[in-house]
């Protein structure tokens, strides 16, 4: 169980950054907000960042995985084991990201982030912060604009643009791709992520809705009605009511026995 005050020290760090998260934040609806640019903000160098900065890359991260039996989309795990995989859409405020992801750790959970690669342009040393946390590292498409409306060339590119931040960040195209706008990838999309390197397409079978900013109460109870053994939850990084949610939906996942693994994981 989280102590309230953690929950407190928790929402108290976030609190200057969610007014910004909230501008910025990445979502999946109809009404959700658009990135200020579409276009990229910078391409990163070969270290990974768009300022000119030194930051090594590391060991390389995991490579994407095939798994055998599994449909190309994938939209929970097992139903037969309690664990769970939280996804977070990367990208908003990263003072946010990084409140949402050190509040996981504490609870000692693993979490999945399909980051944006413009929000990777901008915030370069969070896609190895993730990694370091044990967490799974994920392309979002570059712009996070719709793809399911968009031709081949333009779809091919989002899904490689982002491919390729990840790769000069952290020397892997990331575990997972998820694509942006949609649920649920066409066929062409799901062909062009294939031929990036991504055999399976992550989906969801739980949408915690916190991008409609419900309040933090209503997105822990969206969630945990919805949620059971192998599924797989949508979630955003920049919205103030996921911050404020989240040590109560922990909570609730440990109440319930649930375990809150990275995708990885609940598939292996």
């Amino acid at each position: 169980m989280i102590p309230i005050d953690r929950r407190s020290a928790l929402r108290a760090a976030a609190g200057a950054a969610v007014a910004g998260a909230l501008a910025t934040g990445c979502t999946d609806g109809t009404s959700d907000p658009v990135p200020a640019s579409a276009a990229p903000s910078g391409s990163p160098s070969a270290n990974g960042s768009s300022s000119g900065g030194s930051r090594p890359v590391a060991k390389s991260a995991p490579a994407p995985r095939r798994f055998p039996g599994r449909p190309v989309e994938i939209a929970h795990g097992p139903r037969d084991r309690p664990r769970v995989a939280l996804t977070f859409h990367g990208q908003g405020d990263p003072a946010t990201a990084t409140a949402l992801l050190a509040e996981a750790e504490r609870a000692g959970a693993r979490v999945t982030v399909l980051a944006v690669g413009e929000w990777l342009d901008e915030h370069p040393a969070l896609a190895r912060r993730i990694l370091d946390g044990g967490h799974d590292l994920g392309n979002h498409t570059l712009h996070h604009t719709d793809i399911s409306e968009m031709d081949e060339a333009r779809a091919y590119a989002e899904i490689t643009g982002c491919a390729d931040r990840l790769r000069r960040l952290t020397g892997s195209i990331g575990t997972w791709f998820r694509p942006s706008r949609t649920q649920h990838a066409t066929p062409l999309v799901r062909r062009l992520a294939a031929r990036a390197g991504y055999p399976h397409v992550l989906s969801y079978d739980v949408d915690s809705l916190d991008f409609t900013s419900p309040g933090a109460t209503a997105v822990t109870r969206t969630v945990t009605e919805e949620i059971r053994n192998g599924s797989v939850v949508s979630l955003h990084f920049g919205y103030a009511d996921t911050v404020a949610a989240l040590p109560a939906l922990l909570d609730a996942l440990e109440r319930r026995g649930l375990r809150a693994v990275t995708t990885t994981e609940l598939l292996t």
